[in-house]
């Protein structure tokens, strides 16, 4: 969805840019990084597999990068490459609308990926000092958690296995699902089933990063509950809207455009 609705709202903007998708082997990054430079690119994006892989690749990375671990946007700075992470802005972004005391806020977030990291940096920046990390996987969980040790953000959380998923939602004030469970085509799924979903509180916020469809599942079942639903498809186009500010060098971007170009792809 980035190349329609990054190209709408450079059309409207009336510029002579153009951002395009380029499928790149792992093994052949830096000769890519080596090319796009060469023909002047301003810059890109970046996704998985080599969100990680890039990192040892660039010239300068932003503090932010390397609190994630990984970088999604690349920017041309003289003539040499600089990754930050504008996931996390985009994450924040929805959030910011409400009139929370963060630092008084219980955040509960599904899952233990990539994901995960940005919407953790994303809640500490916030101020939420109560954060909770399930997943499927002790190991998994165990390693994440010793991954933010000599992180330069100050970050506080606590890993927990999947069956401790009903004590912790009836204790959330902010739901964030990471994980793809939901995402199309599987729409009828769920991280979370109909009997887990009984202990949300009214006016939780319900954050699900999946952007297709929505709602997603677990979306409708937390407007059931009385709770306050935010697609991904908004995270989609605020971290959009932060790397063509970068790119472009201006402030004012044609944010409602983006928007309504991907609701019209989505249907």
């Amino acid at each position: 969805m980035s190349p329609v609705i990054h190209n709408a709202a450079i059309a409207n903007l009336g510029l002579d840019y153009i951002y395009l998708p380029f499928p790149i082997a792992p093994d052949s990054l830096e000769l890519a990084l080596d090319g796009l430079l060469a023909i002047g690119v301003t810059g890109f994006s970046v996704t998985i597999p080599h969100k990680e892989a890039i990192l040892p690749l660039l010239s300068e990375i932003s503090t932010i990068a390397q609190t994630v671990g990984a970088v999604n946007t690349v920017v041309r700075k003289d003539n040499k490459w600089l990754g930050t992470n504008t996931d996390v802005h985009g994450f924040i972004s929805p959030l910011m609308k409400y009139d929370r005391e963060w630092s008084k806020e219980i955040a509960v977030v599904l899952g233990n990926g990539g994901a995960a990291r940005s919407v953790i940096v994303g809640l500490t920046e916030l101020g939420v000092t109560q954060i909770h990390v399930l997943g499927q996987h002790p190991d998994k969980l165990r390693i994440f958690k010793r991954s933010w040790e000599n992180s330069p953000l100050q970050v506080n959380i606590q890993v927990y296995e999947w069956q401790f998923l009903p004590r912790l939602i009836s204790q959330a004030s902010l739901l964030v699902n990471t994980t793809p469970v939901g995402m199309y085509p599987k729409v009828n799924e769920s991280p979370v089933n109909i009997k887990e979903m009984t202990n949300l509180r009214a006016g939780v916020i319900t954050y699900d990063l999946i952007y297709n469809p929505n709602p997603t599942q677990l979306l409708s079942q937390a407007i059931e509950m009385g709770g306050i639903p935010i697609s991904g498809s908004e995270m989609l186009v605020q971290q959009g809207v932060v790397a063509l500010k970068m790119w472009l060098q201006r402030e004012m971007i044609p944010v409602d455009v983006m928007r309504q170009e991907l609701c019209r792809q989505l249907g």
